[in-house]
């Protein structure tokens, strides 16, 4: 049975499976969805519970791949798009769960700023915590209470209106990268929490690329999604520079002379 290569939810359009294997599936997560506790009915843009109803109505996606168990690894904020990775089993929850508290699963980021950040490169380890002023905000929290944060930042590209930066977290704090660039002078655009609101675009932040060995293959593992939308979208291009980084699909790389013009990491059977 053909395995569709989508995720498909109702009211809203089919979610693209951009990798899978045995024991896990990972997603281009779009914008609006939330990753919130089972006991938050306040919204209908749950995704957890969302994919479970889906799998509990054996829907053909589902069904196609025998799936009873689905669950995520890890959380972007709702305005966030990207890489999402869930486990396909509590063993493989476990082992993936693991794998990012352990800090050996690589994370990039695309964040876009307004203006030019001060520096071309540098890193963040403010500590981070929750703002008890503020439900759902998170403040630099310097106390024995506040949890180290660690992210490496990159300029890639800039125009005359934005800075596209590279952002590597090493952990993964909620609001890290968000909060990390404000305190660093360069608030990502649109970014309602921890920025100001800009007319006419969206929250400027992209999970483009997760890297690990797996755990039970011992291979390297890479998953990528695409940047050329997200790129547009602020008015930047995949120039030749750009076209070389980690986290670019190599598909759109053009071919060289005498040579094939390489696909995207496939589905796994």
């Amino acid at each position: 049975m053909a395995k569709p290569n989508f995720i498909e939810l109702p009211g809203c359009e089919p979610i693209p499976i951009i990798f899978e294997d045995r024991s896990v599936l990972a997603i281009d997560k779009p914008r609006g969805w939330m990753l919130v506790p089972d006991s938050w009915r306040k919204t209908n843009w749950n995704l957890q519970t969302a994919i479970d109803s889906s799998i509990r109505a054996d829907d053909f996606w589902a069904r196609s791949r025998n799936l009873r168990y689905l669950r995520h690894v890890h959380r972007l904020d709702a305005d966030t798009s990207g890489v999402m990775l869930f486990a396909k089993s509590e063993g493989a929850m476990r082992a993936m769960g693991e794998m990012f508290e352990s800090r050996r699963m690589e994370k990039t980021y695309l964040a876009v700023v307004e203006g030019v950040p001060r520096e071309k490169e540098w890193t963040c380890e403010l500590p981070l915590g929750p703002d008890p002023k503020n439900f759902g905000k998170m403040r630099v929290d310097n106390s024995e209470e506040g949890k180290e944060a660690e992210t490496h930042f990159r300029v890639l590209q800039s125009n005359e209106r934005f800075t596209l930066i590279e952002a590597s977290p090493l952990t993964g704090r909620t609001h890290q990268i968000r909060l990390h660039l404000a305190e660093s002078g360069s608030p990502i655009v649109c970014d309602e929490i921890y920025g100001r609101v800009q007319k006419g675009y969206r929250l400027g932040l992209r999970a483009v690329r997760l890297a690990y060995k797996d755990t039970f293959t011992r291979r390297s593992i890479t998953i990528l999604a695409p940047v050329e939308l997200f790129l547009k979208e602020f008015g930047f291009t995949l120039s030749k520079e750009l076209q070389q980084e980690k986290w670019v699909r190599r598909a759109f790389v053009p071919k060289e002379k005498g040579q094939g013009e390489k696909s995207p990491l496939p589905l796994k059977k």
